[in-house]
């Protein structure tokens, strides 16, 4: 079996997103704010949301680390928002409880945390896409509630609405009132929690552009590429089209800039190849390579890539996500359906035609290996994506394979748990617990892994992946397992053999007993 490449984005989006920031005082912070986040669950969820025009709900799960970091600043914030008027209600679900599991359903939990804004008691829902710390949250969340656009009716208000942190959309219109005025405010609705909206009917008053126009005219203004675009569509559908596309940086820049990171899971989620860049930015060709890099995203616009160039000081996870070497910087990394290919220390002036040869299909998928063990005789036995054949899909037996990453600490914690496991099963000649370290290797497409730790059993007959939810602990594994093997491949068949020829041998037995139970009757 080959091992094309999986896309697991979500989980590099989690990895990017979140804060760094340090758990030590999540207990003391949620102790004396425990009551400012409202806890839901499957009995509450729906009563709750509907008595609420806007409530913001956390989905998180008890081991996760991140949302351990983030509890006391959604605990902070939460106690500061329940204080306006009219107040911000901050709950929480715990997705990872079985009785929950509709939920996650029904709110696309892939991850955690994630945060939902819900509002009309449950019939509007969108992603909270703002900071994570208190005062981020607060300041966030005070601009989602209230009107969807506001109108600008001065130089000084344009001035302090738009500014060079990020993308803001302005509708110019004669009168507020009409279809196109309409359509522009049902979109600001819908979008409000990604951009800033305003209205004006004096295009004199903004900072760029046609002043004399009188509209109706959208005007998208931007702090990259050319600055301020406008378009005078007002179907619902091509001002969203419209917004996305030109709200989008033609290259991304992922340095130390925050301003820059809130585009980071559009691009790792968008459905298109991704063309990154990874170099030190005191590199003294780094101009050269953005050029370059630019100039590559305009003259191949149409072949479905995304462009990102990185700074490696500042994109260190990204980097160790994809397993990258810091001795073949600057490095060209292009990660497809059809695989991943890689262009090492390269030179500005190789950028464009090595682009033009992975369109024409002339370059080979690199599949990325760690060297075959010369000895896996641990208990837990190491696969990679040179072997995973071998000890995993062709061994004809029951195989629990873990797949980690060397920085997760829930995968460090898990690591003497699955030794005490192995152990366990160390003298069953049918069962294979194993782990692969998933930033080192390419995973194959058969396993949707969104985040580390990952289990899944395969079982010996072939049979299908099952992914393992359970509590990680030893007791919950081993019953997992034993539930789920199979005879070792090539043994099904005597043993269904067996079973038959038992059956007859009962029947016979149940039979003559029959006969015999007769006789004595007579």
């Amino acid at each position: 079996m080959e091992a094309p490449l999986l896309l697991p984005f979500a989980t590099i989006v989690v990895i990017l997103l979140l804060s760094s920031s340090t758990i030590a005082a999540v207990g003391e912070a949620t102790a004396v704010l425990e009551e400012a986040v409202l806890t839901l669950d499957a009995g509450n969820f729906s009563e709750v949301v509907a008595n609420h025009e806007f409530i913001v709900v956390e989905f998180y799960a008890p081991w996760c680390g991140h949302c351990k970091e983030l509890a006391p600043e959604y605990e902070k914030a939460a106690s500061v928002l329940r204080k306006r008027a009219p107040p911000v209600v901050l709950a929480k679900v715990d997705a990872y409880d079985e009785n929950n599991k509709e939920l996650k359903d029904k709110y696309k939990v892939h991850a955690y945390p994630a945060i939902k804004i819900i509002r009309n008691g449950g019939s509007d829902v969108s992603t909270y896409g703002g900071p994570r710390d208190a005062d981020g949250i607060v300041e966030y969340l005070k601009k989602q509630v209230g009107p969807a656009s506001l109108e600008l009716r001065s130089s000084g208000d344009a001035d302090r609405s738009i500014d060079d942190k990020g993308v803001v959309l302005v509708g110019v219109f004669p009168e507020f009132a009409g279809m196109e005025y309409e359509n522009f405010m049902a979109v600001a609705g819908n979008m409000r929690t990604d951009y800033d909206f305003f209205h004006t009917s004096d295009a004199s008053i903004l900072p760029r552009g046609d002043k004399a126009v009188k509209g109706p005219l959208l005007r998208l203004f931007k702090p990259f590429d050319e600055l301020f675009v406008d378009s005078q569509d007002f179907d619902k559908d091509a001002i969203k089209k419209f917004i996305e596309v030109s709200g989008f940086p033609t290259v991304l820049l992922f340095d130390a800039d925050p301003t820059n990171h809130k585009y980071l899971e559009r691009y790792y989620t968008t459905p298109s190849a991704k063309a990154m860049l990874f170099l030190h930015f005191s590199d003294d060709r780094v101009e050269s390579f953005k050029s370059e890099m630019n100039k590559a995203a305009r003259q191949l616009s149409g072949n479905n890539i995304s462009f990102l160039i990185g700074d490696v000081s500042a994109a260190d996870r990204a980097f160790q996500f994809f397993g990258l070497k810091e001795s073949d910087l600057p490095l060209l990394l292009v990660v497809a359906s059809t695989g991943k290919y890689l262009n090492p220390t390269m030179e500005p002036d190789q950028l464009i035609p090595w682009m033009k040869q992975y369109i024409y299909g002339n370059l080979t998928p690199y599949v990325k290996s760690e060297p075959i063990p010369k000895v896996n005789d641990q208990p837990v036995k190491v696969v990679v994506a040179d072997n995973i054949d071998d000890v995993v899909f062709n061994s004809g037996k029951n195989v629990l394979l873990e797949f980690y990453a060397p920085w997760c600490g829930h995968c460090r914690k898990l690591a003497p748990i699955l030794e005490e496991v192995a152990v366990l099963f160390q003298d069953d000649e049918d069962v294979v617990i194993a782990k692969m370290d998933g930033t080192a290797n390419d995973i194959p497409s058969d396993f949707e892994v969104e985040g580390y730790p990952s289990l899944y059993f395969i079982p010996s007959n072939g049979g299908d992946l099952l992914s393992y939810e359970g509590d990680r602990t030893a007791e919950e594994i081993i019953n997992f397992i034993n539930k789920n093997r199979e005879p070792k491949a090539g043994v099904s068949a005597a043993v269904e053999e067996v079973t038959q020829t038992s059956a007859v041998e009962e029947e016979v037995t149940s039979s003559s007993s029959s006969s015999a139970s007769v006789k004595d009757e007579l």
